[in-house]
């Protein structure tokens, strides 16, 4: 049980804590009434994305066991290692994208189209998509998009366009900042690191990484100054975390280029304590914005 766990890479759903954005800005909407109904489905909605991603990080060790055997560090994962076998880790994997595709028929039909496009996405990621450059990270950045979308169907709240806009731009500055770890990283294993890791180079990934970060701070500014979300929020006081925001990007940025991190961004996020206190202060500065 413990390494079954384990293949379910429990450290990861870090990451579909975005579907909670659209009912953290919600209750900052000064046209939306929230109730105890709601805060229960976008939970459930977050349970969702975890057994279906989970699903997908089974499906794909699976895929490359092979592969992850010959990796430093992928050859300890529960599959590969021989500590699950194939035929129970398939079962799960299954027994897991059934569960939630369910669950999220009777959630709402849309968060439910959402979640299975998301699948669907994943499936061409694990299947062929994840040995193109450029266009592995993009299919990683939308299904963040995804997450953030479904979070706001499944309770029935409208997500700004601007909002989706940054959560595509700061998740595709996290996966190019990921390939540029693992170019100089792991650049020995070539193929064997990764399919795509190849036809990346560092110059292409460093004025990559430079173009998102800027355009990330740029659309938070627009989605912070639009009629629309002033509408919303009674003002245009959110304008004044958009300091927290550089800092987090420019935080990120020094633990990858000075500091060899990033290859795992949801332990970079967990671990740093500058970059922990920023995101904690941006939350607590942008809920207090919400209800003052």
């Amino acid at each position: 049980m413990p390494a079954l766990l384990k293949a379910l890479r429990p450290h990861q759903w870090i990451k579909n804590i975005v579907v909670l954005a659209a009912l953290v800005f919600a209750f900052g909407d000064k046209t939306q009434i929230l109730g105890a109904e709601q805060v229960i489905a976008n939970l459930l909605a977050l349970v969702c994305f975890c057994a279906i991603s989970s699903s997908i990080y089974i499906l794909n060790d699976i895929k490359d066991v092979e592969l992850d055997r010959l990796h430093p560090t992928k050859r300890y994962r529960p599959i590969a290692a021989g500590q699950v076998a194939v035929s129970t880790a398939r079962a799960v994997s299954i027994t897991l994208t059934f569960a939630s595709l369910s669950a999220a028929w009777f959630l709402s039909p849309g968060f439910f189209v959402v979640i299975f496009s998301y699948y669907l996405m994943q499936l061409g990621y694990t299947f062929g998509l994840k040995r193109i450059a450029f266009v592995d990270v993009v299919i990683i950045a939308f299904g963040f998009v995804l997450r953030a979308l479904g979070g706001g169907l499944a309770i029935d709240v409208r997500i700004s366009p601007w909002l989706l806009l940054c959560t595509l731009l700061l998740a595709l500055f996290l996966g190019l900042c990921k390939r540029r770890h693992e170019k100089v990283v792991l650049s020995d294993l070539k193929d064997t690191a990764r399919p795509s890791l190849g036809q990346y180079s560092e110059s292409t990934l460093d004025t990559g990484i430079l173009l998102i970060a800027g355009a990330t701070v740029m659309a938070y500014i627009l989605y912070t100054i639009s009629p629309d979300t002033s509408a919303k929020f009674g003002d245009r006081r959110l304008l004044t975390t958009t300091p927290l925001v550089a800092i987090g990007l420019f935080r990120y940025y020094r633990l990858v280029y000075r500091h060899q991190q990033g290859g795992r961004p949801e332990k970079v996020l967990l671990t740093d304590l500058p970059l922990i206190l920023t995101i904690l202060s941006y939350g607590i500065i942008t809920l207090s914005l919400f209800f003052v």
